[in-house]
């Protein structure tokens, strides 16, 4: 996620989580939490799953007892109503013995089916308990059918109302959350799975989603389904679909099929650099793959809207962009940076932001220098000196940063600054080594801070904590040593 810096490289995006988020990080009990004395095939340890995934930040996001492998989404949209109907199918693993689960979702559930028979369910806010008709045992395949219907700007969860429409052009994009507006999920990067987008609408609107474009289709007297399918594992909340009239590009460069849309409510002048500046992204995306390894996705592209979300969101394989300025292509570097970290390597609780945004906004850097610019040490430098002074800055604790912080400056810039300071400190060949590895290992999974911090000392082989510490922990700005990357 990016937003235009005003000063220095960047400005964190303005979120409304400070106000509201707050309320998620009340100890919330966990509906069925594990109780290992409860026996076997009773209600209880080994029989319901739990109401969270276990992330602290957000103790609702997720659902515990299983494991989406894959979704086929399938909803209806009318923009003149504002109404969606939909069906989520969820290809499931049971990782206990289950006779009652959850999964979220803000719309009203109309019915829900279990392995094809009717299941019991209750609905409240964001969770839908699913009782099925027969008990799921642990290890098994499941198939879940849920349905629903109803006006998804209507909803709010944590304070937030995600939907983004104005009657001409929808588009789906928010972070930490925005699935359960639109289907049926599992909703945590925590657990990533393929991806099947199916959206009626009207026929004489384009629909955009993840991955690859596998057709369209009549529907009706003047609707058209279009299929959008995502080969590769997807966190929920890097789903997405836009709706509206787009001018289109599409081109493939070395073999890698590229999507471009910009929507035609913008200005002419306005619409004609988005595309100037989203159809480099085939050539960033070969730049990002020299200095880390390869594109883990099987297409790329972007979407610009005309809508105002205040934020780019690095939708996997897919950015979706506002109005960017003169300089946009740097906002093109960094979500196109994200789609290995962030997207391939997902983090593995909301606390780990740091390696999607830090590592997104260090390539900003990288590229500025590769491209002729000044050096990213130097950006080191100044960003320190700017910000040596402001207590604020260095109180959040960057690798864990609470919900109310999640996409703070701290997180941001101290985060590339890590970066940034770690390739002084051990040298370009490790440096570089470290995050090819770390994306490869981790590729279509996640991955902790903890996990960075240990694979940085096996790969350096250089004992790191106190490196670490200083950067990411200590409120205090570290000090100006070679040992801290200040000092070349």
């Amino acid at each position: 996620m990016s937003a235009a810096w005003t000063t220095l490289l960047r400005m964190s995006p303005s979120r409304s989580l400070a106000a509201t988020v707050a309320a998620a990080v009340l100890v919330v009990p966990l509906a069925g939490a594990p109780t290992s004395a409860q026996p076997p095939g009773r209600e209880g340890a080994t029989t319901t799953g739990a109401a969270g995934i276990g992330d602290p930040y957000f103790p609702r996001d997720g659902n515990g007892g299983y494991d989406v492998r894959h979704y086929s989404v399938r909803d209806a949209y009318d923009q003149a109503t504002g109404r969606l109907v939909g069906r989520t199918t969820l290809r499931a693993t049971a990782t206990q013995r289950l006779r009652r689960f959850n999964v979220d979702l803000l719309l009203p559930v109309r019915s829900v089916r279990v392995d094809g028979e009717r299941a019991r369910f209750e609905q409240g806010g964001h969770e839908v308990v699913v009782r099925p008709a027969q008990r799921v045992e642990a290890g098994a395949a499941m198939r879940v059918v849920v349905r629903y219907a109803g006006r998804p700007a209507d909803e709010s969860y944590l304070g937030q109302q995600s939907w983004l429409d104005d009657g001409r052009e929808t588009v789906t994009m928010n972070e930490p959350h925005m699935a359960p507006w639109w289907f049926a999920a599992n909703d945590h990067p925590a657990d990533k799975a393929t991806f099947d987008v199916r959206i009626t609408a009207r026929a004489d609107r384009t629909v955009v989603s993840n991955g690859l474009l596998v057709g369209r289709r009549k529907a009706g007297s003047g609707l058209a389904t279009t299929h959008w399918r995502s080969p590769e594992p997807m966190a929920t909340y890097l789903a997405f679909f836009a709706l509206g009239r787009y001018q289109v590009r599409e081109s493939v460069q070395d073999g890698l099929p590229s999507y471009v849309a910009v929507s035609r409510e913008l200005p002419r002048a306005a619409r004609h650099q988005a595309i100037v500046d989203l159809q480099r992204t085939p050539e960033i995306v070969s730049w990002m793959a020299d200095q880390v390894g390869p594109y883990p996705f099987s297409s790329t592209g972007g979407l610009t809207t005309s809508l105002d979300p205040g934020f780019a969101l690095e939708n996997q394989t897919r950015p979706t962009y506002p109005v960017l300025g003169e300089d946009g292509l740097i906002t093109v570097v960094h979500e196109v940076a994200h789609q290995w970290f962030g997207n391939s390597v997902a983090v593995a609780g909301w606390r780990d932001i740091w390696l999607n945004e830090g590592l997104a906004t260090f390539f900003e850097a990288r590229w500025t220098e590769t491209q002729g610019g000044r050096s990213a040490q130097s950006w080191l430098q100044s960003t320190y000196d700017a910000y040596a002074d402001r207590p604020g800055f260095w109180a959040v604790r960057v690798d864990d940063p609470g919900p109310e912080k999640l996409f703070s400056d701290s997180v941001y810039l101290r985060g590339a600054m890590t970066a940034q300071a770690l390739r002084t400190r051990v040298g370009d060949p490790v440096f570089f080594t470290l995050l090819r590895t770390f994306v490869a290992q981790r590729r279509g999974g996640n991955a902790s801070s903890a996990d960075f911090e240990a694979l940085a000392a096996a790969v350096s082989g250089q004992d790191l904590t106190g490196f670490f510490d200083a950067w990411l922990r200590s409120p205090a700005p570290p000090a100006r040593t070679a040992a801290n990357g200040l000092v070349p």
